[in-house]
């Protein structure tokens, strides 16, 4: 019988259902234990901490460094010479290439000369008939001079004499200035290059009427060797850079009144012979607060073409203690420039910077470096925010300094900035 009638025999059973009830209290504290988060074990004891990341720097070394101003500029023929007609005819032919080059003197075009070498023998035959009277009345003169002495003519005869004989000079020298004239038509008919140079296209054809009431143009020839570039320059920044001069902040550049100018095209390349600086304007343009500079360029062969958009280079200044480094190194917001220092601990801190003008594809720092220390030119994608940074070297040929690695940083390193 598992149950017995009495007094003391309930006390097994009671013993055994209150073994029981513990049994289960432990199972069940042990199930809810095996359902508890894991402990977290503690730092050091676990994976280790990972090393510092890779990037790239570049050790400040301070210099002289010349200040080059970029100038937006067209090029200009250095002479222009308008071939016009300077007397009136027919053109019977056209005596140069288009778009050649032409020598001063050439022979460009022929106008018909036929109306002028006429007036030509009308003038010289009015010269033959001027001299021949003017010997006469020479002759009747120097006859009546001793007449008159003698009184055999009287005085009236002999100043009449005389009067003839002056007269007869006049035109003499009248009907040579009529010779002359007739000639230079005569050679203006053939119209020459006023200019050494390149001549464009012919503005009229053989058979056209030119010189009738004005003078007709006929061809443009423009010098283009040497050529001039005239740029403008903000009177600003102009102003900006001879106070600096004055203050010692900057050097003026060596032979600044004959600097060296470099001239850019269109396309990014930059003409292989440097130009000269001839002047800048002494007045500014109310219009645009702009200064007009010029400078002369050789060009051989004509590669430059006059009306070309160019930039041009020009070095007007040169700072002492500046610092070089490439555009992706410094970050520009509205507070100013600044970039990212290493410290000698692996910390990544700003710092900011004074910029200078642009040179060859590099921010010119005027302040706030020291030398010695590392600024970080790539690598922002890889910060974190208190983590340490392993410097390298950095070189232009580095893999990792690709255009989506200088262009775009982490929302990290964008806040450090």
């Amino acid at each position: 019988m598992l149950f017995e009638s009495g007094p003391g025999a309930d006390r097994p059973a009671v013993a055994r259902v209150r073994r029981c009830g513990r049994m289960a209290a432990a199972s069940v504290v042990v199930v809810l234990a095996g359902c508890g988060p894991s402990p977290t074990p503690a730092p050091g004891a676990g994976a280790a901490a990972p090393p510092p990341v890779e990037v790239g720097v570049l050790t400040v070394t301070p210099g002289t460094v010349g200040l080059v101003t970029e100038l937006p500029g067209r090029t200009e023929a250095s002479r222009v010479a308008q071939v016009r007609a300077r007397v009136a005819g027919i053109v019977k032919q056209r005596l140069f290439r288009e778009g050649s080059d032409v020598r001063a003197g050439q022979p460009l075009f022929q106008i018909d000369d036929a109306p002028y070498r006429a007036a030509l023998a009308s003038a010289e035959a009015a010269l033959a008939r001027a001299e021949a009277n003017l010997l006469q009345t020479r002759a009747l003169a120097e006859r009546y001079q001793p007449l008159a002495a003698a009184s055999a003519v009287s005085q009236q005869d002999l100043v009449a004499a005389q009067a003839a004989y002056k007269q007869s000079e006049a035109d003499v020298a009248a009907a040579r200035a009529a010779r002359q004239t007739a000639q230079i038509n005569l050679g203006y008919a053939a119209v020459n290059a006023p200019i050494s140079g390149r001549i464009g296209r012919a503005l009229v054809t053989e058979g056209a009427l030119v010189g009738q009431g004005e003078a007709t143009q006929l061809a443009l020839v423009q010098q283009i060797d040497p050529m001039y570039v005239n740029f403008t320059q903000s009177a600003t920044e102009v102003l900006r850079m001879r106070r600096a001069v004055a203050d010692g902040r900057l050097q003026r550049a060596a032979g600044a009144e004959a600097a060296l100018v470099r001239i850019v095209l269109d396309d990014g390349s930059t003409h292989a012979l440097p130009g000269r600086l001839l002047f800048s304007d002494l007045s500014v343009d109310p219009g645009t607060g702009q200064i007009t500079l010029r400078a002369e360029l050789p060009n051989p062969g004509g590669a430059l073409l006059p009306g070309l958009y160019v930039r041009a280079r020009l070095q007007e200044a040169a700072a002492a203690g500046a610092v070089r480094l490439p555009q992706q190194a410094v970050a520009q917001a509205a507070q100013g420039a600044s970039v990212m220092v290493v410290g000698a601990d692996g910390k990544v801190a700003p710092r900011a910077v004074k910029l200078g003008p642009a040179v060859g594809g590099q921010w010119v720092v005027l302040e706030g470096l020291v030398a010695g220390e590392q600024v970080m030119v790539d690598g922002f994608q890889k910060l974190r925010p208190g983590a340490t940074v392993k410097p390298v070297p950095w070189s232009p040929a580095r893999v990792d300094a690709g255009p989506a690695a200088s262009a775009s940083a982490s929302p990290a390193s964008a806040a450090s900035r």
